[in-house]
This record gives structure tokens, sequence and C-alpha cells, in this order.
């Protein structure tokens, strides 16, 4: 891909309105561009981040044995009837009716939806356990919007529903899907800590958050600095001690990125949602629900990895792994040999590489490459290429290479963990 191709434009002074790090950063480097409050367009940089992010959580649950689904956004509002949820959950529900005057709302989640969908669809004990899964625009309508996408009135999440045939079947399904969102969180470069919490207006028996430990985190989190134990302060209460080791407690502030809950009954009993056993017996799923904030992933990878120069993004979600930066300015032929470069990496590592062939100073190119956070950037310069040699810089840990340009496909094939071999055939015209 070429930066001219490309529909962005960079800003180096900092947006009045934004109060966070990533906020800051996603609107300088044109990852989002706000439409009103909570709302966010999400440009073309953005947008391959959150579809990089979407991959691997839909490899992650299709492993874990997850069937994919896509429910309507639009909820009739006697399903939320059914729950008693509709007059419970308060006005952060988007409530509208339509030319019927019949009442709707706008889903920030999918519960009643999706046991409507069960009780019709599992209906003998031979198809459970079963987890379904969709990633969906949801909507809240937040009194106060802030912090850009870590609490917006709309966002993208992928939210799953499991539904077992007892509570032991249920909870193996919970234990399954919490390895599933270490899994992600690992395969995404995120740092995360599960702990327990409180059920809220989902529901159900217990519940567990996995949180990025951020100092911009608008949540605080309780653990033991000696054990695996931690929990939410709304849990905690006034807790100092562990309950497991007797340790002394500490806090830290943390964003919510994932969400699960041990539902039990909660909903397939008011919504008469069940399976005939064995014996022919109707008999109520036993359920769980487990949520990542997709869009919110963005922010929390930016508040967890960033410097004075912009995003640092972990390899997995970069928008480009690399970017190549002739230095040639207006220099035609160091153009078209850095778009040679540039092809040679992307037919070996496709999607992978974006080249920056605009006429620019070398230092708007490399303060642009930083702030919006390309992993590796190629800097070819005119004296490097006369001896065949370029420059790689690792934007996380600033470390520069010299070296051919014969074994660059090798390199960064090892940079970016996969096969790369060395190209005989790289020829580049003098």
């Amino acid at each position: 891909m070429r930066t001219t191709r490309l529909p962005y434009v960079t800003f180096h002074e900092e947006p009045a309105e934004a109060e966070v790090v990533s906020h800051r950063l996603m609107l300088r480097g044109s990852y989002v561009k706000k439409v009103a409050g909570g709302l966010y367009d999400f440009l073309p940089l953005g947008a391959r981040v959150l579809r990089r992010i979407e991959s691997i959580i839909r490899e992650e649950m299709d492993r874990a044995g997850a069937f994919e689904v896509l429910m309507p956004a639009l909820q009739p509002a006697e399903l939320w009837q059914a729950t008693d949820r509709w007059d419970k959950y308060g006005k952060e529900l988007f409530r509208i009716q339509d030319r019927h005057d019949r009442s709707f709302a706008l889903g920030p989640t999918h519960e009643e939806v999706v046991t409507d969908l069960a009780r019709g669809l599992l209906r003998s004990y031979r198809q459970l356990p079963v987890t379904l899964y969709q990633i969906q625009t949801k909507f809240r309508d937040e009194m106060r919007p802030r912090f850009g996408l870590m609490r917006g009135r709309e966002f993208v999440m992928k939210d799953a529903y499991s539904f077992a045939r007892s509570g032991e079947e249920g909870a193996a399904c919970y234990r399954e899907m919490q390895e599933a969102y270490f899994r992600i969180f690992s395969r995404l470069g995120l740092s995360v800590r599960m702990v327990e919490a409180d059920t809220g207006m989902i529901g159900g028996s217990s519940s567990h958050e996995f949180m990025v430990l951020a100092p911009s985190g608008e949540d605080t989190v309780v653990f033991c600095p000696s054990c695996s134990w931690a929990s939410n302060i709304e849990l905690a209460g006034e807790a100092t001690r562990c309950p497991l080791c007797q340790e002394r407690l500490e806090r830290t502030t943390a964003i919510e990125v994932g969400h699960v809950f041990d539902l039990g009954q909660r909903y397939s009993q008011p919504m008469e949602a069940g399976f005939l056993d064995p014996d022919g017996r109707e008999t109520l799923f036993h359920m769980g629900c487990y949520g990542i904030g997709v869009s919110r992933l963005l922010a929390a990878a930016i508040e967890q990895s960033h410097d004075d120069g912009g995003i640092i993004w972990p390899l997995a979600m970069a928008p480009w792994a690399v970017c190549v930066l002739p230095l040639g300015g207006k220099d035609q032929e160091m153009t078209a040999r850095g778009e040679r470069i540039a092809a040679i990496i992307e037919e070996r590592f496709p999607g992978e590489v974006l080249i920056d062939d605009r006429e620019a100073r070398p230092g708007v190119k490399f303060a642009d490459a930083d702030l919006c956070g390309f992993p590796l950037q190629v800097i070819l310069g005119e004296r490097n290429l006369r001896e065949d040699r370029v420059e790689l810089k690792v934007r996380k840990t600033g470390e520069r290479h010299l070296l051919p340009v014969s074994g660059l496909p090798e390199w960064i094939g090892d940079f970016l963990g996969r096969p790369g071999s060395m190209v005989d055939t790289l020829i580049l015209d003098r």
C-alpha cells in the first residue's frame, strides 16, 4: 500500500477534546474521527486494526468449538420484559418505537435474543453443549461519553453464549472460554489479569473480568502480589488481606476488555428455554455469556504501549507491520527503488507493507511512522542503498540494524515470526 493512496492526515498538535493518551494518538494518527459524543468513524488505519483483532478472536473462538452467528441489533421489548430487564436496565438502554408504536431496544448485549434463538434451535440433549458467538455493533446511551473508544455510545463487541445440560457442564464451558480469552489476549500482545467481579445487570452466579493494567484505567483492581488472587474494587470492598494467603493486598488501575459470566438459569428459566433430556423430560439450559470489547481493545493496547513519539502497536494488531521509508524526497529514482523493495517484501508477506512515497522531508516521515506505531521501519537512504544496504528500526525498542538488501526478507521473516527465505533473485536497478 502507498501512503499517497491512503486517505489519512496526521496531526502533530494535541487535540483539545482528548483526555487520555489513546484518544489523542488515535485522533492524531488518523485512526478515528469523531462524529458526535461517543460516536466515531473508523478510518482506514483504524479499520485495519479492528479487522486484525476480529480475525484473532474468530480463530480462537472457532478453536474452542464455538459457532458464529449474527443476531439483530434491534431487539423487541417483549424479550427484555420476559426477564424483567426492560425496566431494570436503566437509562443506558436505547429505547425506540417503530411506526406501529411497538417498543424496541438497540442491544447493548444479547442474552434475551440468543436465549430465544436457542429455545427454538436446540431441542435435544444430544446437541449440547454448544456455544454461539457474534461480533457486532452494540449501543449504550452513556450519560457522559468520554475517553474516546473506551467509553462510547456505539462500540464493537464479541459476545458469546454457552448452553449446557447441567451446572457441571456449564462450568466446563466457562473454563474453556476463560482459556480462550487468555489465548486471544496473549496473541494480541496484551498483558491482562483476570479478576473476580460482580455480576451487575447481566446476572448469574459468578463472573470474572479481564483487565489491561494501565494508569488511565477507569477501574481499580485489588490483587495479591504473592498469589494469583485478584478482584475488582466493587467486589473486594474494604478488604486489605488476600482471602487465600492473607498477604496484604495492593491496588492498581486497569481497563476492562473482557467479562465472562456463569449465568446458570437466569435467562432460561423466565424464558422457559430448555431441551429434552435422555428421559424425554423438559430441562432448562445452564447458560454462560462471554464478552470482549473489540473496539475498546484499540484504546487499551495504546494505553499499555506508547511513548512520547506515539503508538507502539503489538505486532498482531498493527495496521501494517512494515513501513518502508524512502528518503529521497522528490528523487524519483529513490522512490522507484523503494517501491521495488516494498514489492519484494509484500510478495513474501502480503498485506504487511506500507510505503511512504510522499514527497516529504525525512523528519516528517520518521515522525509519522512513530506516531502511527508501525512495528518495523525500513529506512532507505541514498548512501546505504549505494552500498546495497538498508537500515531497520524496531519501533518498540528503538533498535537499529544495518544489513544487506539481500538479507531483508529473511530478517523480516524472523521479526514477524514467519518463514522468509533468502532471495537470490533480489535485483535492484542501480
